[in-house]
């Protein structure tokens, strides 16, 4: 009785079976997934016969417990889930059966196509930025290891492994120093693959730029050549430094390299003032502090400045009343010039007066010539009339009271108030 019941139970698994581990894919690849049959051959005749089924890698169980499902899928495998497989199958604690063991070589995707990314991109960053370096790879499979490297020589930076097609590196804070070449490599067991050179350039601001006066004496004098020379602390070239002269600009000059630039001045008296520089490499605009310069002018420069300064006056301010004072004078003279040369040109007839000397006989016919002289003197002309007898009385005939210096030519002074020169006839003033 109890021989037959043991044949009852061992009956499934005493008949000549085979159990298989089958893989699917055959050849894995990084990444993708798996998955794991266990079959016999022939399968079990009897249908309420319940098998169970575990699986092994190198033996370690895979799993948690026993299964009734003859199958095992994995999701993802790597090349270190290479190895030795097989399963197993029981109907009870007491009738186990393995499988041949299968050995199973997951195999991996070379690197390929890595890119070195920049953040912020072109390459050109300011002094205190962050700078990001992202390595990039568009295939491989498996934990990829990724190097940063500065320079031709290949400083490394950074070293990281992670199982992704993407890795970052920062540097926080970059100075003027930290502009070079970098590059980046990849490598996932198949060898390293390196990326392009990207140039990062790090730029400085200027800073405020000091002006300096350099001349050949302690005092600016008219004539000297003064060296304004302008220069910056620090700052990212090239540099274009500008010169001004009370807000007006003089000349520019570009450092290409950095450092300072001067500009040459000869000195005149307009150039005394406040003068200034100014500095701009493309990131920011610095203004220099004011520098005021004294100029000495020399006495008969002063003179010459002062004359000079009057005519500007006269010319630009005054210009039309000066013009019209000049036209009068040349006016005044024509006439002057023409009446002293006309011949022809008769003296205005005198009229007719009765004696006025005491004790006369009767009435005398004189015949008086005149001449007129004008003077302009501020705001009065003056007139000087010279009177001329031509018939004289005998000496014996002289009323009392009168002297021989009376018989000479008399002149008469006249004041006039001093009339537009356009209204006036020097002529007809008597």
């Amino acid at each position: 009785m109890l021989l037959r019941l043991l044949l009852l139970i061992c009956a499934p698994l005493c008949e000549p079976t085979e159990l298989f581990l089958i893989v699917s894919p055959s050849q894995p690849i990084e990444g993708n997934s798996m998955t794991l049959a266990c079959k016999t051959e022939p399968p079990p005749r009897k249908l309420d016969v319940q098998l169970q089924f575990r699986f092994y890698k190198d033996g370690r169980p895979l799993g948690l417990d026993w299964d009734s499902i003859p199958e095992l899928w994995i999701p993802a495998v790597w090349r270190e889930d290479s190895g030795s497989y097989w399963c197993q199958a029981k109907t009870t604690p007491l009738r186990v059966k393995w499988s041949r063991r299968v050995q199973i070589q997951v195999h991996g995707v070379p690197i390929s196509n890595v890119n070195l990314e920049i953040q912020p991109p072109g390459g050109y960053l300011m002094e205190g930025e962050k700078l990001v370096l992202v390595c990039l790879v568009t295939g491989g499979t498996g934990d990829i290891t990724f190097f940063w490297y500065k320079g031709v020589l290949g400083l490394n930076l950074e070293t990281k492994t992670q199982r992704s097609l993407t890795a970052t590196f920062e540097i926080p804070v970059v100075r003027e120093s930290d502009s070079e070449q970098y590059y980046c490599a990849a490598d996932n067991g198949y060898g390293p693959r390196l990326s392009e050179l990207v140039n990062i350039t790090v730029r400085i601001p200027v800073s405020h730029p000091v002006l300096t006066l350099r001349g050949p004496g302690a005092q600016a004098v008219v004539g000297d050549v003064m060296e304004l020379h302008c220069e910056v602390w620090r700052g990212s070239a090239p540099i274009l430094y500008q010169f001004y002269h009370e807000d007006v600009a003089l000349g520019s000059s570009s450092a290409p390299s950095g450092g300072g630039v001067s500009f040459n001045l000869s000195l005149t008296a307009e150039h005394s003032g406040n003068y200034y520089c100014e500095a701009n490499n493309g990131l920011v605009a610095q203004r220099s502090e004011v520098v005021p310069l004294n100029i000495i002018v020399p006495t008969e420069d002063r003179k010459e400045v002062l004359t000079s300064r009057v005519m500007e006056v006269l010319l630009g301010i005054s210009g039309p009343t000066t013009m019209a004072l000049l036209f009068c004078c040349w006016l005044k003279r024509k006439i002057g010039s023409r009446s002293a040369g006309d011949p022809l040109r008769s003296l205005p007839s005198p009229v007719p007066q009765e004696s006025t000397y005491l004790n006369s006989q009767g009435p005398e016919q004189l015949h008086p010539d005149y001449e007129n002289v004008n003077v302009v003197s501020g705001d009065e002309v003056y007139s000087l009339v010279y009177c001329v007898q031509q018939e004289q009385q005998p000496a014996a005939e002289e009323p009392p009271g009168m002297h021989t210096g009376d018989k000479n030519p008399s002149a008469i002074y006249s004041r006039l108030k001093k009339a537009d020169l356009t209204d006036v006839d020097y002529e007809d003033v008597m």
